[in-house]
């Protein structure tokens, strides 16, 4: 198979190849790793690679819908067993799981041909990925920048045709913040649709949910078909609705109440070519009938009181995670083992006291309120997915070292200010990249609609790549060239 044949279907198209005949497991499985031959070195996406076992998945091609696809896991909150987990940390450094995580159950059971592990921000705690354990991984669209994160390896590798689509999470935008840098789809779901069992009931504290990246709308509706489902004694359970997701990327969402938000509940606004994708996005929106008003950015409280609150929330999460991996490595907690930005997180969650924790609960539940309401007005609200274009390689990470973890959570917020809305919420999500700017970079807009109410998001989702369609776009890095 020719690489630019293997780049230009998405998951279910490669999928039905393998269906028609046209194309074995192994031989997708071969085009995997010369597309990550071709581009990784320059991106940096991709930290280990493994032969997948595709020895069964050719019995498998009747009932699995991503039957052989060539598959990417990130390196934090899903678990292969025999493969290494290490949160993108030198703490965790050499750590194999032993088991399956459920979630990695349900991408066998999909058929998915996992072959590797994607780039991650140490403990995922940042929306660029530039680690110290592995390095920077760069956008494909300019070397330079950010490929974004917490999810950047994942992004990265979809975007430059290495796999198309890979595994990805999201506690405060880290699905729709590479999704935005890179030129994807990515889709949060509502919290309580997949599973971060059996070793986790939640991540921080039911911000964080696991779902993926994509090129086509289509893919992610069809990975959170096969993925959705909880196990006994989850802490969350989001119920799957009597149809498929994938059936709704075709239906029409009908005319929608949208709100939309042009400056971020910092303030924020977005930069001249951002803000003239918004604009454009808009009467797009109205050119398919929806009814379309600005509205003023609302949390239901400061958001000094929002920023504090995550942090306490992340931080004191960060010191159970980090004692255990010091436990298991050996290795003592110190700036030879943690990044500046990491350390001073964990010394700040470990003064989070009990009180500390419930008060930034009860903040959570009146931001949830609030955003409840504002559902009760509107089916979806608009934003940008980010105010500013993805930025300069280190700039992200400039004097950490000054910063506490209250002054850190801050920075991540500021990078994303659009995005933890959802997480603290609960709500159903997403990226779609619909613009570009003059010099051609991406630009993304999320959409978010009320607790439960993916569908929605995912109809409205079908709509926009119909509308304008995005998918003939390549970045300069491509494995396809």
């Amino acid at each position: 198979m020719q690489l630019h044949e293997y780049t230009s279907f998405d998951g279910l198209g490669l999928a039905q190849l393998l269906r028609d005949g046209s194309v074995s497991a192994a031989e997708l499985q071969d085009a995997a790793v010369r597309a990550c031959a071709a581009v990784n070195p320059q991106l940096n996406a991709v930290v280990e690679l493994w032969p997948a076992d595709v020895s069964a998945i050719d019995r498998t091609v009747s009932t699995a819908p991503f039957a052989g696809v060539p598959f990417l896991i990130k390196d934090v909150a899903v678990t292969m067993a025999g493969k290494r987990s290490e949160a993108g940390s030198r703490l965790g450094a050499g750590h194999v799981a032993t088991f399956d995580s459920h979630l990695m159950t349900q991408f066998r059971r999909a058929g998915l041909a996992t072959l590797g592990r994607t780039s991650t921000p140490e403990m995922a705690f940042a929306t660029t990925t530039e680690p110290v354990l592995y390095g920077a991984t760069r956008n494909p669209w300019n070397l330079a920048l950010s490929a974004g994160g917490s999810s950047g390896g994942a992004a990265a590798a979809v975007a430059a045709g290495i796999v198309p689509l890979a595994h990805a999470t999201d506690a405060a935008g880290s699905i729709r913040v590479p999704a935005a840098s890179t030129g994807l789809f990515g889709f949060k779901p509502s919290r309580g649709r997949v599973s971060n069992g059996p070793a986790m009931d939640e991540i921080f504290s039911g911000l964080g949910v696991q779902l993926g990246v994509s090129r086509t709308v289509r893919d992610s509706a069809a990975l959170l078909d096969a993925v959705q489902g909880i196990l006994p004694g989850e802490p969350y359970v989001t119920g799957a609705p009597g149809h498929s997701w994938l059936s709704q990327v075709g239906v029409a969402p009908g005319k929608l109440r949208i709100a939309v938000q042009r400056a971020a509940c910092n303030g924020a606004r977005p930069v001249p070519a951002i803000d003239a994708a918004l604009n454009d996005t808009v009467r797009l929106l109205e050119s398919l009938g929806h009814h379309v008003e600005e509205v003023p950015a609302a949390l239901g409280v400061s958001w000094a009181a929002f920023v504090q609150a995550n942090a306490s929330i992340w931080c004191a999460n960060l010191v159970p995670w980090i004692d255990g991996l010091a436990r298991e490595s050996g290795r003592a907690v110190s700036l030879a083992t943690l990044e500046p930005a990491t350390l001073a997180c964990y010394r700040h969650g470990q003064t989070v006291s009990a009180v500390d924790f419930v008060a930034a609960l009860d903040v959570r539940n009146t931001v949830t309120r609030h955003a409840g309401a504002m559902f009760g007005q509107y089916d979806v609200l608009l934003t940008p997915t980010l105010p500013d274009l993805p930025w300069q390689l280190g700039r992200y990470g400039e004097k950490e070292e000054q910063l506490d973890g209250v002054g850190w959570t801050a920075r991540l917020f500021e990078h994303s200010p659009y995005t933890p809305l959802a997480n603290v919420a609960g709500l159903p999500a997403m990226s779609v990249p619909l613009a570009q700017s003059p010099d051609g970079m991406p630009i993304g807009m999320q959409f978010m609609a009320g607790y439960g109410n993916d569908g929605a998001l995912l109809r409205l989702a079908g709509q926009l790549e119909r509308a304008a369609p995005w998918g003939q776009r390549r970045p300069p890095v491509w494995a396809g060239n």
